[in-house]
């Protein structure tokens, strides 16, 4: 299926409606542009993450000894 849209000035279009429905586009979603070697153009739709779902998103489930760690990765013990 192809479908146009316009693009206005300064680089500004709209994303059609049957895509935004298909993909549960929102506003503040994030579309990724992607450019193959053959020129060919993949568009994809991803949420935007949030500053809650970034904190938290390193930690580890048990703590580490750092100290231990070194120790282990240079054979020091």
């Amino acid at each position: 299926m192809i479908v146009e849209t316009k693009v206005y000035q300064k680089n500004k279009t709209t994303i059609p409606d049957v895509y935004c429905k298909k993909y549960n586009v929102e506003p503040e979603d994030i579309v990724e542009w992607e450019e193959n070697e053959y020129g060919q153009l993949y568009v994809r739709f991803r949420k935007k993450i949030t500053l809650n779902e970034m904190i938290g998103a390193g930690k580890k489930s048990k703590n580490t000894n750092a100290v231990k760690l070194e120790e282990e990765f240079y054979n020091l013990n």
